[in-house]
């Protein structure tokens, strides 16, 4: 059972082990460098529990046979447990969830805090009623550190007990069912170490890509406030440490055990042989209630900068909140300085095996307009990265830089070549990596970044270079068809991911994807100009780096006034070239058939059928280019590549491509309800809802419990500022025309624009702005609302009516 008994707490009572997974990832707790699932500490990965601690960036990869052929896939890795602690009495261990009597049970996660905390009360097979605390977390404030707590108080019984606490190297990537006929061991642990009589140890690394990975842990007890030694034994194998602690324990009277533990890895700086320095920073770590105020401060300074009220619907603001803190545990001032990108199921879970796609786009809204450091040190990742994407562009016989679909340490294509259909249980081929788009999305959101920071550093050193080296290749993937008189581009797939070709062809790939001949035709606009913005000096170098012609930008120019867009013979746009001609499917018959059909794809292959016969969506397509840019943007684009766009084209788009859209992704909830948030508030809130719910519901039937959704989460967060607040910055002002719901009286939320924090709250009758002093280079504001324009001051608060 859930409870939502305050805005600020994720709380269950009452033990489901068929729910545990999915409470598990929803309980997580970490801090931006890495991130532990809400698993119980005395339970071991058996298929009720699974526990999982993983840091951004620590991938390896290995290789299976299948049917003779070596198949490769890199994950995040699961790193060793840092968590295991067991109870015994008299011998016997009697805390495991299968063999114990609960008379009580209480799961919860603190939102501002990220502090995770168990109370039970059970009965062991003896009679002995025991009560216990667990209180966990991974410091914000210290980015290696986590703490763990228990506190045990006998209810009815005196006598002696052992806790034992451990780190377990012998953990593997098990977290999903459909991978788990293909490789799951990458650690290999390279030894253990016994420290001081309250320290331990253990080393290990990554079979293939040789991160060394360091876990130490130091625990301690305490019993009447006070400190109390113990005897210690010590246990240890290959891949296993363990202290046993000998408690005497007194009914009524509670003992607390303490479990300091900190993670190192290779990859981080100034860390050395990483088991020293795990070692030598677990020793001098704090208290767990110095510890915990620590972490707090730190929190409480990222809600000030991130919060969102909702008001009048506590439903929404309650998981709104759940939303900005697992946000803000895989994406925190911490992950400015990592080489890191945006895994799409973020760093709890191994879905996607932790891989980077273009969820971030859905990301950066929410980071860039309170964090934008982070923002940019996440563009980082791809811009270290852009050796391999020349590479593989000039693999596939292009030019410039082409991103893979799916990307993990070094930034190569690490889309899967077979794919397991859990309805059938068979493996097709998987043609995804067509999705080139993914190189757009990188375009789009280094300009969002720029827009909204106007960081001219970024731009002249790393953003300029990579903008244009991605329009160099969507302008040698593109061909200019003669008879048409415009370019035109074949062999790609769009974001709806269930068109992979046409029917019956045995070419992967469809040709003119509208939402991506829209965006090259953007994106040409802006790179045609891009030098145009850099001082000479710098524009020169990015020139003689990239070794740029003249005739590349006359060919970018051309190419924004000319790219071919396929229209419906109605004028709706078409997904793809010949989407139209396609069958309609009976929605109706497949729902009475099937209840849930959001994954129709794998519903129609275990039919034998194919989704590529129908129009159909997984999500959205066409509709994303309403999402992504206002009508007056649109229209620019259009009109410069000589094509309608009627006034009422959002509205009839989306309305078209609605109802032929099953919705497998969650994030298509959130773009169909940001473009509906247009003309129809109520309808774009309906469907607003249904995301915000999807991960704490999980409506996708399992797939939360094997990691979040990053994109879903952040982009609810974006729908309300960006759609239902209806903030841009335009033409170098914050700009606010708010369409809210009926759902809601109004919301206010923090964020920063130009280094200067502000306060926006947007009601009904009107809009105010308040800019908050306390950064040193802060300075007035530009802020315009429904046309009309003020200069906010530093310490001022604006006003603007709605009436």
């Amino acid at each position: 059972m859930t409870e939502q008994t305050a805005d600020t707490t994720l709380a269950y009572t009452g033990f489901d082990p068929d729910d545990e997974g999915l409470r598990e990832t929803l309980t997580s707790t970490g801090n931006g460098y890495m991130c532990t699932r809400g698993a119980a500490e005395w339970e071991e990965a058996d298929g009720v529990h699974y526990p999982g601690t993983y840091i951004h960036g620590v991938f390896n990869s290995a290789a299976t046979m299948m049917g003779g052929v070596p198949v490769h896939n890199e994950d995040l890795v699961n790193l060793p447990n840092w968590l295991p602690m067991k109870l015994r009495i008299d011998g016997a261990e009697v805390l495991r969830m299968s063999e114990i009597e609960l008379l009580d049970y209480h799961h919860e996660l603190d939102l501002q805090t990220a502090v995770l905390t168990r109370r039970l009360r059970f009965r062991d097979k003896a009679g002995r009623e025991t009560e216990l605390l667990s209180r966990r977390f991974v410091s914000m404030a210290s980015l290696h550190h986590a703490y763990l707590e228990w506190t045990i108080t006998p209810v009815n019984w005196s006598g002696h007990a052992e806790v034992i606490s451990a780190i377990d190297g012998g953990v593997k990537n098990d977290g999903v069912p459909r991978y788990r006929a293909l490789a799951q061991h990458h650690l290999r642990t390279e030894r253990t170490e016994m420290f001081e009589p309250e320290v331990i140890g253990l080393k290990t690394r990554t079979r293939q890509s040789e991160v060394f990975i360091s876990v130490a842990a130091r625990t301690l007890v305490f019993q009447g406030g006070r400190e109390k030694d113990v005897f210690r034994d010590d246990y240890r194998d290959d891949d296993y440490i363990q202290q046993t602690l000998h408690l005497d324990l007194k009914q009524g009277e509670p003992t607390s055990v303490e479990k300091a533990v900190t993670i190192f890895t290779s990859r981080d700086p100034a860390t050395g042989d990483t088991l020293v320095r795990a070692h030598r920073s677990v020793a001098r770590a704090r208290m767990f209630d110095s510890a915990l105020e620590h972490n707090a401060a730190s929190w409480k300074r990222l809600w000030q900068a991130c919060d969102v009220e909702v008001y009048g619907d506590a439903e929404a603001q309650h998981l709104i909140r759940v939303h900005i803190s697992h946000i803000l545990q895989v994406c925190s001032h911490n992950t400015a300085d990592l080489d890191a990108g945006v895994p799409a199921r973020g760093i709890n879970g191994e879905a996607y095996r932790g891989h980077v796609f273009w969820d971030e786009m859905f990301v950066y809204p929410f980071l860039t307009f309170r964090m934008p450091d982070v923002t940019r040190g996440l563009l980082m990742y791809r811009y270290r990265r852009l050796s391999e994407a020349r590479a593989a562009a000039r693999a596939e016989g292009y030019d410039g830089f082409m991103y893979p679909w799916q990307s993990g340490s070094l930034g190569t294509e690490q889309t899967q070549t077979l794919h397991l259909n859990p309805v059938s249980g068979h493996w097709h081929e998987d043609l995804s990596h067509n999705q080139r788009h993914v190189s757009a999305a990188i375009f789009y959101n280094i300009w969002q970044y720029l827009t909204v920071t106007e960081d001219t550093m970024f731009l002249e050193y790393r953003g300029a270079e990579l903008m244009l080296g991605i329009a160099r290749f969507w302008a040698s993937i593109a061909h200019f068809d003669e008879e048409r008189g415009r370019y035109v581009i074949h062999g790609v797939m769009g974001p709806d991911e269930y068109h992979e070709k046409y029917p019956d062809s045995d070419e992967g790939g469809l040709h003119n994807n509208a939402y991506t001949n829209v965006f090259v035709a953007w994106m040409c606009d802006i790179a045609a100009n891009l030098l145009d913005l850099l001082p000479a000096p710098r524009a020169n170098a990015v020139r003689a780096r990239l070794e740029l012609r003249d005739e590349e930008i006359v060919r970018w120019r051309d190419m924004s006034r000319k790219m071919y867009i396929p229209f419906h013979s109605d004028g709706i746009i078409s997904q793809f070239e010949g989407y139209e001609d396609l069958e309609e499917l009976d929605w109706d018959a497949y729902r009475a058939r099937y209840g849930n059909i959001q994954r129709l794809d794998r519903i129609l292959k275990a039919e034998g059928d194919t989704p590529d016969r129908y129009k159909l969506a997984k999500q959205a397509d066409v509709v994303m280019l309403f999402f992504l840019f206002p009508d007056d943007e649109l229209r620019e684009v259009f009109d410069r590549l000589g094509y309608e766009f009627p006034a009422d084209a959002a509205k009839r788009n989306v309305e078209y491509y609605d109802h032929r859209t099953s919705h497998g992704s969650t994030l298509s909830f959130i773009t169909h309800a940001g473009v509906f948030a247009r003309f129809d508030p109520d309808s774009s809130w309906e469907r607003f809802k249904v995301a915000l719910g999807s991960d704490v519901n999980d409506i996708q039937g399992g797939t939360t419990r094997e990691g979040i959704h990053m994109g879903v989460m952040s982009g609810t967060v974006d729908l309300l500022q960006r759609f239902y607040a209806g903030m841009r910055v335009c033409d170098g002002a914050l700009q606010f025309d708010p369409n809210l719901p009926s759902g809601i009286d109004g919301m206010s939320y923090s964020m920063t624009y130009l280094r200067s924090p502000l306060r926006v709250t947007v009601m009904r009758d009107h809009v105010a702005v308040e800019h908050r002093d306390g950064v040193i280079d802060a300075g007035p504001v530009r802020i315009r609302v429904r046309g009309e324009e003020r200069m906010l001051d530093v310490g001022a608060t604006e006003t603007f009516s709605l009436a």
